[in-house]
């Protein structure tokens, strides 16, 4: 893209061009690039901030060439009429292989490297006993590829087509729509040890979203890059930094230039990747000789990356000094062009800067502030940080907004008040989520309105619920359903009373009549759902249950790292099909069989979990650190007819890491005791799965009620490798992965004789091991996954469909 103006004769004996260089991903200014007019020896460098100014006598050449490492030489054509030129380059990102090779005795650039990598300690921020610093953080998103005409022939658009038209910018030749942006300033502090992190938001204009947990997230707290740390994460992956210790297996290194700025010496030093398909970057930094600082780096990730949907990525670090010998982060810059359709199509760009202010290091300050947490982590958003006028945000950003930026605050007021293009926003919701508002009221999931099952035939469901907008702490929900088949009608009924967000505390109840459809996780597909209807296993009995369950919670965090909720739940349960019938369980007195009473309590533990929160519900974004839970539960006999006296402990550990650049490792331990005699529906039923739909929380080569036990140890655990063998084939873009789950029980001789009579079933493992281990393909067609699972033991146990091997499918949309 080429920005020409004129500012006229001012001498016309004199002839004068004058700009800048900028990278036109990234918009980053180019310094140093080289500078001539074409066939003549006239040329120079732009300087430090890709400027460049040329005052002639005469214009030597039609054509002024650009070019720099890096880049595609770029070449403009100068209007000899005029005596005064402005010029804009845009430069088209290239190879930074394009110079020749010389072999040579010693490599500078591999020297350069080794002199960072010995230097880091003394360079690297995280060295500080202690900083902190203003944080202005600047996130925007634009749509590209976007057919304008078709856009505005859409009929529920066409009323704010003039509006957006009047907000389109234009790059390279194609138009960007842009759609959103967020801004916040905060002041964040930083303690080594004991490790502390403290993040006050000052101020946040979201432009429309509402919602302080999207606020916390778009402050400085999760958004660190370093590039001294040997792993850099990019979309939850995790890239060899080009400053790695051990980034000369990773990388080539060359020493392209040296420059002097501020009287200071600095080597460009540029990088690129040995092999293909690595988790590695391609770029250049500039490095201030004597300290072997960083002073600015700039990583690139292109389409060869595996990186779903990305087109581009540019990642730009500035350091400057703070005082004569100490270097510190000033600006990072984060920009991806994101295309899920393919090249040309429809896509996103989004671009995150973020600028530092007013650092402090080794203050005791920063020890004050930070004494006042109460857990390692800390975001706090002060009262009326949404609500910042103008004036504020004038002063207060570190840098103005562009003419674009402006359009874009402008564009998102006036839309989200226009009727039509909100009830596009309703039915995308409504397609994407399955719930849709309507004043009040909310309608959906559609995908539970339309299954079948062999009980129930043909059957139809339909859910109403309140939302926000009736009452922002009470949510009422309910559903009725109706099978052809059995001429019955189920239903389910529930109210969500939530008083206080901080610390969290609700009220749950709700009344349930209707079939058991089995373990509901999420992300995963269950029978009550129409997708179910085409990945069902063969030749497996159908087991059905119906249940009838009244249900209360309380729920109350007690510190932001521990919670409680007590749940008293009454349940009946009738088989219906294909499970011990309900008159084989006999009970004594007045109770009915397989009905319960119980109260449980379950503590939860997660340090530092984070939330993505909506205004009733909140969904977790894990920990760094392991969650656990632990649940106790006690059966009351006599109590509505309950017959049973039992209790039941049970315990849970979770956890999610890298391990770069092996992938990454997640696993799930569990274990219980069940204390008492009781019929099968109130033991441990272990999740079986008999869909072709891969579930993750369950075992997937065995059946729902195969096996029953009253006491249990599991663990599952998965290791995702990235690429691992498929990096030979980078083209495919495939993801290797191997599965484990395994598990322990036994069942007490009284729960034997109780459950295992001629015609049932039923299996426990009597100390054996059951295990399934599984590989995969996963990432196929970015969104596809394939998982091969063998039941390796115990062999000697039989097992319904009689087979040891299973193909799944599954749809995991990741970056």
């Amino acid at each position: 893209m080429i920005f020409l103006g004129s500012t006229g004769p001012l001498m016309a004996q004199r002839k004068i061009i004058n700009g800048t260089i900028q990278d036109s991903h990234s918009e980053e200014m180019i310094p140093f690039a080289s500078i001539n007019f074409k066939n003549t020896s006239i040329g120079k460098l732009s300087d430090s901030a890709g400027n460049f100014s040329f005052t002639l006598s005469r214009w030597p050449s039609d054509t002024l060439e650009v070019t720099c490492v890096g880049y595609q030489p770029f070449q403009y054509i100068i209007n000899k009429k005029k005596d005064s030129i402005f010029v804009n380059i845009n430069m088209e990102r290239g190879t930074f292989n394009d110079s020749a090779q010389v072999k040579v005795r010693v490599n500078k650039g591999l020297l350069v490297w080794r002199k960072i990598v010995q230097h880091k300690p003394e360079n690297d921020r995280y060295r500080f006993t202690n900083f902190s610093y203003e944080l202005y953080n600047k996130l925007e998103l634009d749509l590209k590829h976007i057919n304008f005409e078709k856009f505005g022939n859409f009929k529920p658009l066409r009323p704010v087509t003039e509006l957006i038209n009047q907000n389109i910018d234009t790059a390279e030749g194609l138009k960007y729509l842009p759609t959103y942006l967020s801004e916040t300033l905060s002041d964040y502090y930083y303690q080594k040890s004991p490790k502390r992190r403290r993040e006050i938001i000052k101020a946040a204009n979201t432009n429309g979203v509402k919602n302080e947990s999207v606020i916390k997230l778009l402050g400085g707290m999760d958004q660190v890059v370093n590039v001294y740390n040997n792993f850099i994460v990019v979309f939850d992956k995790e890239f060899v930094s080009p400053i790695s210790d051990n980034g000369d297996i990773y990388y080539n290194y060359r020493v392209v230039d040296t420059q002097v700025i501020n009287n200071k010496r600095f080597f460009h030093l540029v990088f690129t990747p040995k092999h293909q398909g690595s988790n590695t970057f391609e770029g250049d930094c500039w490095v201030h000789v004597g300290s072997f600082a960083i002073q600015k780096m700039n990583l690139r990730l292109g389409k060869e990356a595996n990186v779903n949907f990305l087109e581009n990525l540019s990642l730009i670090q500035e350091y400057k000094m703070i005082n004569d010998s100490t270097w510190f982060l000033a600006k990072d810059k984060f920009v991806a062009d994101v295309s899920p359709a393919g090249k040309s199509k429809p896509g996103l760009i989004g671009r995150k800067t973020t600028t530092y202010r007013n650092v402090v290091v080794n203050d005791t300050s920063v020890e004050n502030e930070l004494s006042k947490n109460k857990i390692l982590e800390e975001v706090i958003t002060l009262p009326g940080a949404s609500k910042k006028d103008k004036a504020f945000w004038t002063m207060a950003r570190h840098e103005p907004l562009s003419k674009s930026e402006t359009g874009i605050i402008k564009m998102i007021d006036t839309l989200s008040t226009a009727r039509v293009f909100q009830n596009f926003t309703k039915t995308m919701t409504f397609i994407g989520t399955g719930y849709r508002d309507e004043g009040n009221l909310e309608i959906g999931p559609w995908m539970n309105w339309v299954t079948s099952n062999g009980w129930e035939g043909f059957r139809l469901r339909f859910d109403l619920g309140t939302n926000k907008y009736f009452n922002k702490k009470v949510r009422l929900h309910g559903y009725l359903a109706y099978g052809f088949g059995d001429k019955k009608w189920k239903g389910m009924a529930e109210a969500f009373y939530l008083p206080k967000k901080n610390p969290r505390t609700y009220l749950y109840g709700s009344f349930t009549n209707d079939l058991d459809f089995g373990q509901n996780y999420y992300g995963e597909v269950t029978e009550d759902n129409v997708f179910a209807l085409a990945v069902r296993k063969h030749n497996i009995p159908i087991k059905n249950i119906k249940v009838n369950e009244k249900r209360f919670e309380f729920f109350r965090e007690m510190t932001p790292w521990m919670s409680n909720q007590l749940t008293i739940t009454h349940t009946s349960t009738i088989p219906l099909r294909n499970l011990p019938p309900i008159d084989s369980f006999k009970v004594l007195g007045s109770g009915d069989p397989l009905t319960s009473f119980e109260v449980s309590l379950k503590i939860r533990f997660a340090y530092l979990e984070k939330f993505l929160e909506t205004n009733f519900y909140r969904s977790s974004l894990g920990s760094d650190y392991p969650i656990g839970e632990i649940t106790i539960s006690h059966g009351f006999p006599g109590i509505f007819k309950s017959s049973y006296k039992y209790t039941k402990i049970s315990a849970t550990i979770s956890d999610y890491f890298k391990i770069p650049p092996f992938g990454s490792i997640s696993y799930f331990v569990f274990g219980g005791k069940t204390f008492g005699t009781l019929p099968y529906t109130l033991l441990d039923i272990a999740p079986g799965n008999e869909l072709y739909y891969y579930n993750t929380y369950a075992f997937n080569m065995m059946n729902r009620w195969e096996f029953i036990h009253d006491q249990y140890v599991g663990i599952n655990i998965e290791h995702n490798f990235g690429n691992g063998i498929f990096r030979l084939l980078p083209k495919l873009r495939f993801r290797q992965l191997w599965t484990a789950k395994a598990l322990w029980g036994g069942l007490s001789p009284a729960n034997k004789a109780l459950n295992f009579k001629q015609g049932n079933s039923f299996q426990t493992l009597d100390g054996k091991t059951y295990l399934e281990l599984g590989t995969g393909i996963d990432n196929i067609f970015h969104v596809f996954r394939l998982d091969f699972v063998w039941r390796v033991s115990p062999a000697t146990l039989k097992k319904i469909g009689d087979k040891t091997f299973g193909i799944f499918g599954s749809f995991r949309l990741t970056f």
